[in-house]
């Protein structure tokens, strides 16, 4: 199944795609769960009874503006350098923990929304990533028990304000200008998706292929990834691990491809879906 949070009309909603429709859940939830990340921490509530039509409330995919899939996280985890391909294309060493940095949740945008280019540079890079939902949360989760904590996948461009990343060994003032990463366009429910399935992954700027890698070349896979976190903070329902990025990125051509205001970047992922942005130059 697919969820998605989005606006109906001025009031931020969350529901199940149809087909080309959405069944709004929060129109029957939103008073209990007025969010959809309050609808995964209570376990999907009457889900699947909902999915075969038990709602009247229903709105055309196409006309509605999708919001980030979790417009409200606790937080947002991000992996660096977990494609063998792309640690190598950097020229950095191997670790021997994962490397993690957080963005906040006003640097998202959705699906279909601009990716706002920054006055402060011009040196904006695309990051293709496979995102984790956490669905039931927990402190010290070992990796034999990590799959039973998810909730979903979902498509990330973890885009990168690159000079800004690299002032300093810490690298959150290049991934927390707002509207800079894309989160969407929905949430596959984790039951949708082997655990461990191998799923390939692509990124597109302006219809040209620029990364293509699959899930199964992760250096710490998701298990790792969820044992690690937990271990220095709880998880919380509703929170966002983004896994990495394979090689290819626009800082390690040569020459450097940069993403301009006008150009189209897209995230697909098999059986998760296809995220697609426009770039737009701050105004």
């Amino acid at each position: 199944m697919r969820l998605v949070s989005f606006l109906a009309g001025a009031r931020p909603a969350y529901g199940l795609v149809a087909g080309e429709q959405i069944l709004d859940l929060s129109a029957k939830w939103g008073t209990q769960y007025p969010d959809l990340k309050s609808f995964i921490a209570a376990g999907l509530p009457g889900l699947r009874e909902l999915a075969h039509g038990a709602i009247e409330n229903r709105v055309p995919l196409a006309q509605v503006a999708l919001l980030p899939v979790i417009p409200n996280p606790d937080k947002i985890v991000c992996v660096g350098l977990n494609y063998r391909t792309h640690l190598e294309e950097t020229g950095k060493d191997a670790s021997a923990h994962p490397v993690i940095f957080l963005r906040v949740a006003n640097s998202q945008q959705a699906h279909g929304q601009p990716l706002v280019l920054p006055r402060e540079s011009r040196k904006f890079d695309y990051e293709g990533e496979l995102a984790v939902v956490i669905g039931r949360g927990g402190r010290r989760i070992a990796q034999a028990d990590a799959w039973s904590h998810i909730a979903g996948y979902s498509c990330y461009n973890d885009a990168s304000v690159r000079d800004w990343q690299v002032h300093t060994s810490q690298w959150a003032p290049g991934k927390n200008f707002p509207k800079t990463g894309a989160f969407g366009p929905w949430l596959v429910t984790a039951d949708e998706i082997a655990p461990g399935e191998r799923l390939a992954l692509v990124t597109r700027l302006n219809g040209d292929e620029v990364q293509r890698s699959s899930t199964d070349l992760l250096i710490f896979d998701i298990p790792r990834i969820v044992e690690y976190v937990s271990a220095f903070m709880p998880l919380e329902p509703g929170d966002v691990l983004v896994t990495g990025t394979p090689g290819g990125v626009g800082a390690k051509r040569n020459p450097p491809l940069w993403m301009e205001d006008g150009d189209v970047v897209e995230v697909e992922i098999e059986k998760v879906g296809l995220l697609r942005n426009p770039v737009a130059a701050e105004a």
